[in-house]
């Protein structure tokens, strides 16, 4: 390379790619930063004004201006010469410049635009009431491929200070600023997705917590209408064990005195579960205790039954379970379109006697065992209870002897779940009742070991509830 022109050239080459590095790296420097700072203004926004500060300080430029397109050559961000125009005026600006001006030019044509003197050329638009005076201007487009990311746009105010080497250097520079263009775009796109995924988080949180506080308000409804007192009654033991699940569920147990020194006894699972199963947990129990002592709702009636009184304890011990029908009906009649309805054993007991009465509304077998295993199975005599008025609820008798224990639960106990999400079932709860401890306290505590060795840290979502009955020996 002998000749010196070429040689010029080529030095000139050389200085512009090198000037293209260090600007690409100083970029990329800045884009790193930016995207590490804690300081929440947009990574793009930053970049653009570095990217303008640099082209200046390359060219000597005055001034500048930075516009990014999308794919339909509409500005979608820019940085303005003018310091903080109104938004009326930022508008205003950018329509003038991309209608008649050099940006309009340069986004037209894809070609790098270059004013010697603003003075000859009308690519210029002198802008009114503009706060600086132009002699030469340098619109540079920044591509990716074919397609146009954006332009800068240099000032200066004397004419003929940018020249082709000028034009030159930014040329090269443009096609490294759009390298670090397109990453802050994309990265800005994630940046924002980041926070629109923070914000839905931050929704939920509070959604959650929401939640969490109807959760806990219906365990508390749950919670003070589940009986804070066991009858004594001499000779015989009552034990009750209730594990609520993390739902809001439905299950609950009762245990009352009723007329006649009767001993009223109820387990009892309503359907669904959330605070609405919670609620009618508590108007189910209310309506058992109420219609069992007698006290009846206008309009209602059982049927094929009297309303007169019973005339001894005999006539009341069958009576009492009339509530399972009168709190049929009026589930029933009155929340029928919620479509709530109960599993429900109900047994009046005399104590004296060991003779039960009961009803069991479709719900778990109630077992009665003994030191030998299973005595008896109190099965099914009736339908689940509030699903349809008029149902009827067989009512059937059985004896517990000294040494027995009557045991009932609810599916909370049988649909139990492991780990490795297998139940724990009916076939291992009768398993645990054929060597039945001696008291009933002991033997909730057994079946309780057994449980909770199967569930082991497993998340549970029914609750688990269980109640025994024991007449001790004379």
């Amino acid at each position: 390379m002998n000749d010196p022109e070429e040689l010029k050239q080529a030095i000139t080459r050389l200085r512009s790619e090198k000037a293209a590095l260090q600007v690409q790296s100083r970029l990329l420097d800045n884009f790193v930063n930016f995207a590490r700072s804690s300081v929440k203004e947009r990574v793009l926004t930053r970049l653009l004004q570095k990217t303008l500060e640099i082209s200046a300080e390359l060219t000597a430029a005055d001034k500048g201006s930075l516009f990014l397109l999308n794919a339909a050559g509409a500005v979608t961000d820019g940085i303005l010469t003018r310091v903080d125009p109104t938004p009326e005026q930022r508008s205003r600006i950018i329509g003038q410049v991309f209608d008649k001006g050099l940006a309009g030019w340069v986004r037209q044509n894809h070609k790098l635009g270059l004013i010697v003197d603003t003075r000859n050329d009308d690519r210029w638009v002198n802008l009114p009431n503009q706060p600086y005076t132009v002699g030469s201007a340098l619109a540079v487009p920044i591509l990716k491929g074919e397609e146009l990311l954006g332009i800068i746009t240099l000032l200066h105010e004397q004419p003929e200070h940018f020249n082709q080497d000028a034009a030159n250097l930014m040329q090269i520079t443009a096609a490294q600023i759009g390298n670090a263009l397109e990453n802050a775009r994309l990265y800005s796109k994630l940046d924002e997705s980041y926070r629109s995924l923070e914000k839905a988080k931050m929704k939920i949180e509070a959604y959650s917590k929401a939640l969490d506080n109807e959760m806990e308000k219906g365990k508390k409804i749950q919670r003070d209408f589940l009986p804070r007192h066991i009858p004594q009654i001499p000779g015989w033991e009552i034990a009750i064990y209730f594990h609520p699940a993390r739902q809001v569920s439905g299950d609950f147990h009762d245990a009352f005195i009723l007329p006649e020194n009767l001993l009223g006894l109820v387990i009892a699972d309503v359907c669904d579960k959330g605070v609405g199963s919670a609620l009618f947990m508590a108007l189910f129990r209310s309506l058992i205790r109420v219609f069992s002592g007698k006290i009846s709702l206008q309009g209602l009636s059982v049927p094929g039954t009297t309303k007169t009184e019973p005339n001894s304890q005999g006539d009341y011990f069958y009576e009492a379970l009339n509530a399972i029908s009168l709190t049929n009906d009026y589930i029933a009649g009155e929340h029928g379109e919620e479509g709530m309805f109960a599993t429900m054993f109900f047994g009046v007991l005399d104590p004296q006697t060991g003779k039960m009465a009961y009803v069991n509304g479709g719900h778990e077998p109630v077992f009665i065992v003994n030191q030998f295993g299973v005595k008896k199975s109190l099965k099914s005599t009736g339908p689940v209870v509030g699903m349809m008025p008029g149902m009827e609820f067989n009512v059937q008798q059985v004896r517990i002897d000294p040494g027995d224990i009557l045991i009932g639960y609810t599916d909370g106990v049988t649909e139990a779940m492991s780990p490795k999400e297998k139940l724990f079932g009916k076939k291992r709860f009768l398993t645990l009742l054929e060597k039945p401890a001696p008291t009933a306290s002991e033997l909730i505590e057994h079946i309780k070991h057994e449980l909770f060795n199967h569930i082991d840290n497993a998340p549970q979502f029914d609750d688990i509830t269980m109640l025994a009955l024991h007449r001790e020996n004379d």
